[in-house]
């Protein structure tokens, strides 16, 4: 794969109303945006290529199910904001803030195509192929040091070092299938990915 340019002057963080809509609408709509994180050694940009949408308390999936906790009161807030939690004490999972306030929505970043970055990436998180460096929610946040200090970042601003930004236009077909790794709401089909892409999870 070769490493794409990448030119901060040139993108700017989608707006709040980007994200203030249905959560399945939103998740649909960030493929093939680019995740952008800013460090203090480096700028690193990746390709969205699959998402999970997490409804709120219809969805028996989703951390809002029971309504507001502690844990999950982000949800319920105002949209554009980073949710990070840690899975099952190890990894540390990106989600963002979807819907209006009040109504509890956010979307998981699953799959991500490096695009700029990459070296600095491949210090993060050591790999043999970069295929393997970002497919999959908890080898991205590596790749990206993404933890939960990120939790409630403000993406919808350059200055939070975290944010999401329109990538090239291209033409992809989406692919929609049941969510993975849970037990609960497995006939809604709320994952999405970019069809053919390498760089879905498995």
């Amino acid at each position: 794969m070769l490493q794409e340019s990448f030119t901060l002057k040139a993108h700017k963080p989608l707006p709040v109303d980007f994200y203030e809509r249905e959560t399945a609408i939103v998740a649909r709509d960030l493929l093939g945006k680019l995740v952008v994180r800013k460090t203090a050694n480096d700028i690193m940009t990746a390709r969205i290529v699959e998402v999970e949408a997490y409804l709120g308390e219809n969805d028996p999936a989703s951390h809002a199910y029971q309504g507001i906790t502690p844990r999950c009161a982000i949800m319920f807030g105002r949209a554009g904001r980073a949710y990070v939690y840690l899975n099952y004490g190890v990894h540390c999972l990106l989600n963002v803030v979807a819907e209006r306030e009040g109504c509890a929505g956010a979307i998981l970043i699953r799959g991500l195509e490096p695009v700029s970055g990459i070296d600095t990436m491949m210090m993060n998180r050591p790999v043999e192929k970069v295929v393997d460096l970002t497919n999959g929610p908890g080898k991205l946040t590596k790749a990206l040091q993404i933890d939960l200090r990120d939790n409630g970042l403000d993406i919808t601003v350059e200055g939070s070092g975290l944010f999401i930004v329109n990538g090239a236009e291209e033409a992809f077909s989406i692919i929609e299938s049941p969510r993975i790794g849970i037990s609960a709401g497995t006939d809604m089909l709320l994952r999405f990915s970019i069809e053919g892409n390498p760089y879905v999870s498995r």
